[in-house]
């Protein structure tokens, strides 16, 4: 099996993120985010993420917008014009129109992790994101950190 986790650093400390992936035995983390650069991001913004996973956890990061949902779809679900069912039937068709599981190697994806904002994986892109992989592989185990 294929242990493909998934994580949100919001509400988390540096040391239970880091400590986490670290624990889980994570050797990438997939940024599944369409906007990796705010400030709001804080020990999360792109530049600073990919220094601290490879110094502190000797993680690797890539920045994958395939797996992001378009402007239009994420600011139309955060303004409230949508609600989740339709936030979530847009972002399924987008990253099947994408094709992802053909850019993404069902063996890279072992050990790593898909990274977003949010919390919890609930209503997060990054869980389905994980789950229509994991329709396509079969062989994957998705693990929410």
């Amino acid at each position: 099996m294929i242990k493909l986790f998934t994580i949100g650093f919001t509400r988390k400390s540096a040391e239970k993120f880091f400590e986490g992936l670290q624990k889980a035995g994570v050797k990438k983390i997939i940024d599944t985010r369409l906007n990796n650069t705010s400030q709001l991001s804080g020990f999360a913004k792109q530049s600073d993420l990919q220094y601290f996973l490879k110094k502190i956890a000797h993680i690797d990061y890539e920045h994958k917008l395939s797996l992001a949902p378009t402007k239009d779809i994420l600011d139309a679900y955060k303004k409230k014009a949508m609600a989740w069912d339709d936030y979530s039937r847009h972002y399924l068709d987008l990253i099947a129109q994408r094709q992802i599981e053909t850019t993404l190697k069902e063996e890279d994806l072992d050990n790593c992790c898909f990274l977003c904002s949010e919390d919890k994986p609930h209503n997060c892109h990054r869980r389905l994101a994980a789950e229509y992989l994991q329709s396509q592989f079969k062989n994957i185990e998705i693990i929410h950190l």
